[in-house]
């Protein structure tokens, strides 16, 4: 291997940018940024290789933050601008960087898009369930009567779920992870970037100006025990404090047993991150108070990418019928002359 495949060995000050960082003070998209420049240097990729995208909204200032290639695009359309990037040069390791309001709202069309044909990208999404940029209107992720600038009597709109929303448009890889979990977070970045496909994170934020608190119940110490399950492949579902509580799939319906009730961990169900099935289940557990919230893999499925499959039908095209002229393309072959 020639010197100059080999990715030269980097850190986390390679990838900070010289701008002012303008998020408020303790926006949760300082976490996110901080673990995403801690990961990128062990990723093994040259930083000339790395694509940030982003849409509109507070989290689409990413790009300014990184030192690497970047493009702030317009408000919902940076899945466009992160394919076509892709599709042009398909050895750039690019990432998307949106908001809920940026990718579930304007953005919606081309998210659900760019899940479906599994190009091989990252997307990042940041989800404080409110429009922080525009100064707090409610989201497509705020929940059912949320009180905002824009909606004083409080919103009749049903919240997407996000999760949800991404396996029923055929995403390969969906995870889970919050903004205060930062070591959870880290890992969840690297397995996305691990994944041949589209990826999609679910990054839980905290907008402490607009929405403060949204996410309490699973950061706070006194009730993230009982209110937030950690996933590991083929391994069961455990949590509550010290252990003390299990997830038990009964028919289609989980049910919470506790240990102190005579039950152990044997009787929890095995999560299976290759079961759709299950990964639908999962993350509709996240409108059930009754249940905790999952992070993690909920979904992860191998299947050939768009880029891939693109290059294989240009070889295949160029081997049958080799190199064309483009102005003989343009031209055609029905002419005729006029006298």
């Amino acid at each position: 291997m020639s010197d100059e495949n080999i990715a030269p060995i980097l850190k986390k000050k390679d990838f900070v940018s010289g701008q002012d960082v303008k998020w408020c003070p303790g926006c949760g998209d300082y976490a996110i940024l901080a673990q995403v420049q801690k990961v990128f240097p062990s990723l093994g990729i040259k930083k000339e290789d790395f694509l940030v995208v982003s849409g509109i909204g507070c989290s689409s200032r990413f790009p300014y933050y990184m030192n690497t290639f970047g493009f702030h695009t317009i408000h919902g359309r940076a899945p466009a601008v992160a394919s076509g990037a892709k599709l042009a040069n398909p050895s750039l390791s690019v990432w998307m960087v949106t908001g809920d309001g940026d990718a579930m709202s304007i953005g919606g069309n081309h998210f659900i898009h760019i899940l479906r044909r599994n190009l091989n990208i990252k997307i990042l999404m940041f989800n404080n369930k409110i429009y922080g940029l525009t100064k707090g209107q409610y989201s497509p992720t705020s929940e059912l009567g949320k009180v905002t600038k824009s909606t004083p009597m409080g919103s009749l709109d049903y919240p997407f779920n996000p999760s949800s929303l991404a396996l029923g448009a055929g995403a390969t890889f969906v995870g889970r992870s919050l903004d205060r979990e930062t070591k959870h977070l880290a890992e969840m970045v690297g397995l996305a970037n691990s994944h041949e496909g589209a990826s999609f994170v679910d990054i839980y934020q905290n907008c402490n100006i607009f929405n403060d608190g949204a996410h309490s119940a699973y950061t706070d110490r006194e009730t993230k025990h009982d209110t937030l399950i950690k996933l590991a492949n083929g391994e069961p579902m455990i949590f509550g404090d010290g252990g003390s509580k299990i997830l038990k799939l009964e028919g289609s319906k989980f049910k919470v047993l506790k240990l102190e009730d005579g039950f152990s961990t044997d009787d929890a169900t095995i999560h299976d991150y290759n079961d759709k099935n299950l990964a639908f289940l999962l993350s509709e557990m996240t409108v059930n108070e009754e249940l905790p919230t999952p992070i993690g893999i909920l979904y992860k499925e191998e299947k050939p990418t768009y880029e891939n499959m693109m290059m294989d039908q240009l070889d295949n095209a160029l081997k049958k019928q080799g190199k064309v002229d483009i102005q003989s393309i343009i031209s055609g072959t029905n002419t005729w002359e006029v006298s």
